[in-house]
């Protein structure tokens, strides 16, 4: 019988906080749970060099490791059957970005969701266009690449709207296999639609940025006068109430069972008072919670403890990474001066087609490309409303080639290194191949 192949999974945790309840049930809960199943491989790591974008507190970054190292392992997070390490400690990751930066063209980073969101901020504000733009900001997506590429990752979990980031990484990926040969592997966007997205204390989601969160394991007092003091409306005991846009009620829902959520639910519709429905959904996050208190304080209070665990997570993670990026050296000329890189199908790697990709954005607009086989993107759609416009945009350019190209120019954004002898050469070969 031929053995199944592992599929490999990686998620990253940016160390800028103390973890909150909706980052126990939209990232932690989910992440143990993926663990456990049989047939994966799974690579968790606490990214504290993306912190250093966001953050310039060495203390909080400090801190924030710890407390999220020690939130995981709390909630069930086994080191022993995952690869559980620090990106930090793990030195090929900042050497295979620099390799990818080197493949990687501007153009597909001018257009990443972090940068532009960071200009149209300072076009809002009247400032220069690059106003407090670092370069580490700007070359995230690359190092978010390298972390990925590096584990041979398939899937990634992410939300809707990291999903851009797996795409670069693809990007970038098919760029460099084009040049020195298939060595990565080309990750896979895992979204779950299932998993909750939790109100926070004014109705808004759960974010620090909201300054809106409940702490995952503060003490059991604190957590319970957060709960107490979740906005509600004034009605009063007795008077049904709803459990549409409710956030007491989404916040049990995510931490119920389907029966316990049913009861609380018909409680809603006999006129529960919020303090008693507050103290419901208290006590039923604390048995959940609870448990694991105890053990994320030992090892808040035990750092030594963490930072072990981390070290061997890192020692684990490096037998992968190590002989991984001696192969990339090789492969790009660096190096023993007197040998040689095994020989690569260049023919074949020429001879790809330049193709289209339709894909869908968080602003709910459809979109496309146009890239070579390298990964270079030629042509960048604006957005259309459905994905039947963009289709047939795709399909004008697919069967006229150059005589749609002017015509569509109006829902086509300029792109600086694709040149129009360029686009027009890629757009014949395709209609060559596919009409022969």
């Amino acid at each position: 019988m031929t053995a199944q192949k592992l599929l490999r999974s990686l998620t990253g945790i940016t160390t800028t906080g103390t973890p909150h309840l909706g980052n126990y049930v939209g990232a932690i809960r989910p992440a143990v749970r993926a663990s456990r199943q049989p047939q994966t491989e799974n690579f968790y790591f606490l990214a504290d060099f993306h912190a250093l974008i966001k953050c310039d507190e060495p203390a909080r970054i400090q801190r924030s490791t710890l407390e999220i190292a020690a939130s995981w392992l709390a909630a069930g997070l086994d080191p022993e059957k995952v690869t559980f390490y620090r990106q930090s400690d793990i030195p090929e990751i900042p050497e295979l970005t620099w390799l990818l930066t080197c493949v990687t063209g501007k153009g597909i980073l001018n257009r990443a969701h972090a940068y532009k969101a960071a200009l149209d901020k300072n076009e809002a504000a009247g400032q220069d266009a690059d106003f407090d733009v670092t370069a580490g900001l700007f070359m995230y997506p690359v190092l978010m690449a390298a972390d990925i590429l590096m584990f041979k990752a398939h899937r990634v979990p992410v939300g809707r709207d990291q999903v851009q980031h797996i795409e670069m990484a693809r990007d970038i990926a098919q760029r460099f296999n084009h040049l020195y040969g298939e060595h990565l592997v080309l990750p896979e966007a895992a979204i779950d639609d299932n998993v909750a997205l939790l109100p926070g204390l004014d109705g808004r989601k759960m974010s620090k940025s909201y300054d809106n969160t409940i702490p995952l394991f503060g003490p059991r007092e604190q957590m319970r006068k957060q709960i107490m003091g979740i906005v509600t409306d004034s009605q009063a005991p007795g008077e049904p109430k709803d459990t549409e846009g409710s956030a007491l009620f989404s916040i049990y829902r995510a931490f119920a069972s389907e029966e316990e959520t049913k009861s609380f639910a018909k409680a809603f519709a006999d006129g529960i008072g919020w303090a008693d429905a507050k103290q419901q959904l208290f006590e039923r996050i604390d048995l959940e919670i609870g448990p694991m208190r105890e053990r994320y304080q030992h090892l808040v209070e035990h750092p030594a403890e963490v930072q072990a665990i981390l070290i061997a997570g890192a020692e684990k993670a490096r037998t992968t990474a190590a002989p991984f990026l001696r192969d990339l050296r090789s492969a790009v000329g660096l190096r023993a001066l007197g040998s040689t890189a095994k020989a690569e199908n260049k023919n074949q790697q020429k001879d790809a087609l330049p193709q289209f990709k339709q894909y869908r954005e968080k602003d709910g607009r459809f979109y496309f490309k146009f890239a070579q086989a390298n990964g270079q993107v030629l042509l960048q759609s604006t957005g259309f409303e459905s994905p039947r416009e963009a289709g047939q945009a795709v399909k004008r350019l697919q069967t006229e080639g150059f005589a749609a190209l002017k015509e569509l120019e109006n829902v086509l954004e300029p792109i600086t290194e694709a040149s129009t002898l360029m686009i027009t050469d890629a757009l014949k070969r395709l209609l060559d191949e596919t009409n022969p």
